[in-house]
């Protein structure tokens, strides 16, 4: 067996921190390059109206519900007493929560008391946001999850 010396060490010490060093930076670029980007430009003045803003979506009573079926998604909305309401201004994103690469912003119609749009989706966990206004101009504002299965 080989006697071990200082510099056996050195070396072991310095490969130790080079194997470190390495998996950090190689992380910190993944972390940066798949960053989606900021949700609002100033959270404070975000933040000035939110608590307004929850109580009139609350008032609305609104469900949404996605679902996806073989590159067609559809987007039932229903009111407090379980019957379909209509919406305007339907603007949604759909993407994955960690990159936006595959963000995708599909045009939604109504297909009577559904609105729906052709989207090809891989399979795995969406995320959806979607964004529309009651016929009395109430924004309402929903973030949802959507998992395609393969």
């Amino acid at each position: 067996m080989a006697e071990l010396t200082g510099r056996h060490v050195l070396a072991i010490t310095v490969s130790a921190f080079a194997v470190i060093i390495g998996v950090n930076v190689l992380l910190a670029v993944k972390a940066v390059s798949t960053f989606p980007g900021l949700e609002v430009e100033n959270s404070y003045v975000a933040g000035q109206d939110f608590n307004e803003r929850k109580a009139a979506q609350e008032a609305l009573g609104w469900v949404m519900t996605p679902a996806y079926d073989r590159g067609r998604m559809t987007l039932a909305f229903t009111g407090p007493d379980g019957l379909p309401v209509t919406v305007s201004d339907l603007q949604v994103l759909v993407g994955r929560t960690t990159e936006a690469k595959d963000d995708v912003n599909p045009v939604f119609a109504a297909e009577g008391d559904l609105y729906a749009a052709d989207v090809a989706l891989g399979k795995g966990k969406w995320m959806l946001k979607v964004t529309a206004s009651s016929a009395d101009g109430t924004l309402f504002e929903q973030r949802s999850e959507l998992y395609v299965k393969g």
